[in-house]
């Protein structure tokens, strides 16, 4: 990605790496990035980016079983991706 790259085809590849070797992942990352909460800034989009260059075992520890990257900010987007709202209103 580049600074110079428009919204919508940074929005477009984003979502395209949300899609991951396990569905829970899937599921977890597709939906809070279709929430448009990625485009907020480039800052925001640069964190979601640096997450989504982690190994599917590394997400899977920090999104299914509570653990924490070390990285102040990716630790904070962590935090915000398990506390979304599941998709319409399921409870989990």
């Amino acid at each position: 990605m580049t600074l110079a790259e428009p919204a919508g085809v940074e929005r477009r590849r984003l979502l395209w790496r949300c899609r991951r070797g396990m569905k829970e992942l899937d599921v977890l990352l597709e939906r809070y990035a279709q929430s448009g909460q990625i485009l907020a800034t480039a800052a925001a989009r640069g964190v979601f980016a640096q997450l989504l260059k982690m190994p599917d075992p590394e997400l899977a520890a920090y999104l299914l079983r509570g653990e924490l990257p070390r990285d102040p900010a990716l630790a904070a987007l962590v935090q915000q991706i398990r506390r979304f709202p599941p998709a319409g209103g399921e409870g989990g």
